[in-house]
């Protein structure tokens, strides 16, 4: 058995992925290597197509790895019997549920199996915590509804909830927030937050860079030829994800860790005034491609304030006012020429 670090849960070894075809092996990535600890949220970043999701396939063991090693808590995930690795970790796939007669309660409950013994009965401990997993996952009210009935986000949930009920330590998840919307996602994120700060180790993948950026405590960032792991910080310092985007496409903001796309240069304006309507205009201009300028000469533009609540461009000649930041951005895309 390996020694590892005591708060090491999972560790991946020079592990090589990819499909086998009879004799044939196609690798998708050169080898990787990486950890999490318990209680940690990893999430797992990268383009389409680059293997994220055949990573978390072959760490649960669905299908086989080409090289290298996996040693979850300690021993190698080839030393598990399938009931022993579904009692330590468990799994959500992007696909969606088919099963017209099965009912959420029904679904939930199959987490439970693991837990349930040759006879397949679920005791008062399973019972507790499949309603648990309903409660967490906002289900309960939808428990005697059928699979067939729910839209793909509170089928999601549903899923969710059943590898809640599994109570593992581990909770691999492959695009958790895919058919959630705005609100959802978020709310999910917040669920697997509080899990991993009751210890469990939840690695999910997702195309959310912000939510993966602010929420996660790892980053498992995998490029077409490594993989990168670390806190979201020191990715961000070391400029590992500049690799993401096209840089003559995007940009990245270092100060506050966000992108946004390269936009046809139309001038400079001083901005004045103060508080969230200053930042908010300045989100605008920056859209519309003006930057902000430091000296306070015509033109400038003056925010909403006590005495004034309208937007106010100051011309050589004149001013014009505008209601809204959509009026202030439409006028500034045309008319350009009037701004230095």
């Amino acid at each position: 058995m390996m020694k590892i670090n005591n708060n090491e849960i999972l560790s991946l070894q020079a592990l090589s992925i990819g499909f086998i075809s009879g004799k044939r092996k196609r690798e998708l990535l050169p080898p990787v290597s990486a950890t999490a600890r318990k209680g940690e949220l990893v999430a797992v970043l990268g383009r389409n197509g680059i293997g994220k999701s055949t990573l978390l396939r072959t760490i649960m063991g669905l299908q086989p790895l080409l090289g290298g090693r996996i040693f979850i808590d300690g021993r190698e995930n080839s030393e598990y019997s399938r009931l022993e690795l579904a009692r330590k970790a468990g799994y959500i796939s992007t696909e969606i549920v088919r099963a017209s007669n099965m009912k959420v309660c029904d679904l939930v409950a199959i987490g439970r199996f693991p837990h349930t013994g040759w006879t397949g009965s679920i005791d008062s401990e399973g019972e507790a915590a499949i309603e648990s997993a309903m409660d967490k996952t906002g289900m309960t009210s939808f428990r005697n509804r059928y699979i067939s009935e729910l839209s793909d986000g509170e089928r999601q949930r549903a899923m969710i909830a059943r590898v809640l009920a599994q109570e593992t330590d581990i909770l691999i998840m492959d695009e958790p927030t895919a058919f959630l919307d705005v609100s959802g996602r978020y709310e999910m994120i917040h669920l697997m937050s509080g899990l991993a700060r009751g210890g469990r180790t939840i690695i999910f993948s997702t195309h959310d860079f912000n939510i993966a950026l602010n929420q996660a405590d790892k980053i498992w960032l995998v490029l077409d030829n490594v993989l990168i792991e670390g806190s979201p910080e020191d990715l961000v310092l070391s400029g590992a994800f500049n690799s993401l985007f096209d840089p003559g496409i995007v940009s990245f903001n270092y100060s506050d860790g966000t992108f946004s796309l390269l936009t046809k240069k139309r001038g400079k304006l001083f901005v004045r005034g103060e508080g969230l309507i200053r930042d908010w205009t300045i989100k605008a201009l920056v859209r519309s491609g003006y930057t902000v300028s430091d000296n306070y000469s015509v033109p400038y533009l003056i925010t909403p304030g006590e005495e004034n609540g309208k937007w106010l461009i100051v011309l050589t000649d004149n001013s014009v006012e505008f209601e809204s930041i959509y009026s202030l951005a439409e006028w500034l895309v045309k008319n350009s020429n009037l701004i230095s």
